[in-house]
């Protein structure tokens, strides 16, 4: 089983990596809220990805184990995807940053309003 590289400062450097590119959390959140998806159920779901950054990002979640990626070949073709169990395990945390930003975004916006204001 692979760990975190010892000389990274970070535990969890590795898992921030996975989930940091933009719209990442979102599509996972996405999926897991709403089970299986087509793609443009997806892309319905959240305003202002595009067609190609949601394509990159489904493949790469598809790679990491995150994302199952179903085709069926009908016509017209369709494919779904649906969150992974790999996925489903991220749920808690999602839910503790979900809760975290709940309670503490009206603070960082106030501390970025004030650090904007000294710097002008």
């Amino acid at each position: 089983m692979a760990k975190h590289h010892p000389d990274d400062p970070c535990p969890f450097g590795p898992t921030v990596e996975i989930l940091l590119p933009r719209w990442t959390s979102q599509i996972l959140w996405v999926l897991s809220e709403h089970g299986t998806l087509r793609f443009s159920q997806i892309r319905d779901l959240i305003p202002g990805i595009t067609p190609k950054v949601l394509t990159e990002r489904l493949r790469k979640l598809e790679r990491d184990g995150l994302v199952a990626r179903a085709y069926h070949a009908e016509v017209p073709p369709r494919v779904e995807y649906r969150s992974t169990p790999l996925a489903g395990s991220l749920l808690p945390a999602f839910h503790v940053l979900a809760g975290w930003t709940d309670e503490h975004l009206d603070e960082v916006d106030a501390a970025r309003r004030r650090f904007d204001a000294q710097s002008r």
